[in-house]
C-alpha cells in the first residue's frame, strides 16, 4: 500500500485571508489561482502494518510525532478507506518551504493524492477537496491545474478548474527575494487579522465583486483588466496585513522594487503584474511571449536571489507505486 505523487503550489490572484471557521479552516472568501508549473512537491507514502504513528520528513528531516495537521489528513484518509494502518510519508520540495511560496498547498495536496491512491481511493472522490483543505486552505486548489476557482459552499468548498494550461498562454515569473522561512505562519496571521485590523471586516465584505469581475476577465481573456484587479486585491490583502496588531510586514526592499519594476515594465506596454502572498517573494504573471524579457528585467534588480519561469502547470497526479 504505497504511491507516489506530484503537486505543483499555486498563487491566488484573487486572494483569500481570514478563515470563516477555524477548526474546520474553512476560509472565509473564495479565491482564484493559478498552478504554477515551474514548482513541485513529491511526496511518498506508504502504510506500513509496523509503524505506531504517522511518520513525517520533509525535505528529508522528520517532523515532531503526532503533526497536527498531517494527522487529521491522515484520519480522514483512514476514515474514508477504512484502513487503520498508520503510514511513513516523505516529501520533498524544489523550492524553498515555508517562505511564502505555497509549499503547504502543494505538499497537502500531493499527500491527498498518494494517499487516496495507496489505500484505493477513487481519485475523482469529491471529500478529497475537503480533506486537502484540512491540512491547508489553498491546498484543494493544488489538485488541480490551469486556472482554478474554490469557493464557500455551506459547510464545505467547492473547487474547480475554470481554464486549463493549454487555453491562456501565461506564464509566472517566480522572483526569490529570501529563502528563510517567514516569521509568522499564514494560518496564525490569518487569526491575528480577523481579531485585530480595523480592514478586515471591508475585506471580506469587497471580495464577492472582486472574484465575479475577475472570472469574468479570465472568461474573456482580457490580460489587462485582470492585471490591474489582482494587483488591486493583493495590496487590499497586504493592507490587512500592515494593520494587524502587531503587524505583519512580511515584504523586503527587493520586494517593492520588484513592484516597481513590474509597473514600469506594463507601463512600457509589456503584459505582466505582480501578486504576493505572505511572504516576501513576487509572482509575476505575464504573457507566454514575454516571459524571457521580464525574467531577464525582474532577475536584474537589487536583492533579487533568483528567478525561476514556468508556465501555467497540471493538477495533482499519481507517478508511482
Amino acid at each position: 500500500m504505497r504511491a507516489v505523487a506530484i503537486a505543483h503550489p499555486n498563487v491566488a490572484l484573487i486572494k483569500y485571508w481570514g478563515k470563516r471557521e477555524v477548526s474546520a479552516n474553512l476560509p472565509a472568501v473564495g479565491s482564484l489561482s493559478v498552478t504554477l508549473g515551474a514548482l513541485a512537491t513529491e511526496t511518498r507514502i506508504e502504510f506500513d502494518p509496523s509503524l505506531e504513528h504517522d511518520l513525517l520528513l520533509l525535505n528529508g528531516i522528520e517532523q515532531p510525532a503526532g503533526h497536527g495537521r498531517l494527522a487529521a489528513c491522515m484520519n480522514a484518509l483512514r476514515d474514508l478507506s477504512g484502513c487503520d494502518l498508520y503510514a511513513r510519508v516523505e516529501s520533498e520540495n524544489d523550492f524553498p518551504t515555508g517562505a511564502g511560496l505555497a509549499s503547504s498547498a502543494s505538499g497537502y495536496a500531493a499527500l491527498v493524492t498518494a494517499g487516496a491512491a495507496a489505500l484505493g481511493i477513487d481519485a475523482h472522490e469529491t471529500r478529497l477537496i475537503d480533506i486537502a483543505r484540512i491540512g491547508s486552505g489553498s491546498a484543494p486548489r493544488s489538485l488541480f491545474g490551469g486556472m482554478v476557482l474554490l469557493e464557500n459552499d455551506g459547510d464545505g468548498t467547492v473547487c474547480e478548474q475554470i481554464i486549463t494550461p493549454e487555453d491562456w498562454a501565461l506564464s509566472v515569473v517566480v522572483v526569490i527575494t529570501s529563502e528563510v522561512p517567514k516569521p509568522v505562519t499564514s494560518r496564525d496571521g490569518m487569526e491575528q487579522s480577523r481579531l485585530s485590523s480595523p480592514y478586515y471586516a471591508a475585506w471580506v465584505d469587497t471580495h464577492a465583486d472582486d472574484l465575479r469581475q475577475a472570472v469574468g476577465y479570465v472568461q474573456d481573456r482580457d490580460f489587462f483588466a485582470l492585471a490591474e484587479l489582482a494587483e488591486h486585491n493583493c495590496l487590499k490583502m497586504h493592507s490587512v496585513m500592515l494593520t494587524t496588531r502587531p503587524p505583519l510586514l512580511y515584504w523586503l526592499p527587493a520586494t517593492l522594487a520588484v513592484m516597481h519594476r513590474i509597473g514600469e515594465l506594463r507601463a512600457g506596454g509589456l503584459p505582466v503584474f505582480f501578486t504576493i502572498d505572505a511572504g516576501p517573494q513576487v509572482k509575476a504573471v505575464c504573457q507566454t511571449e514575454v516571459a524571457d524579457e521580464v525574467t531577464g528585467a525582474l532577475g536584474a534588480v537589487p536583492g533579487v536571489l533568483r528567478t525561476i519561469v514556468g508556465e501555467l502547470g497540471y493538477g495533482a497526479r499519481v507517478v508511482g507505486g
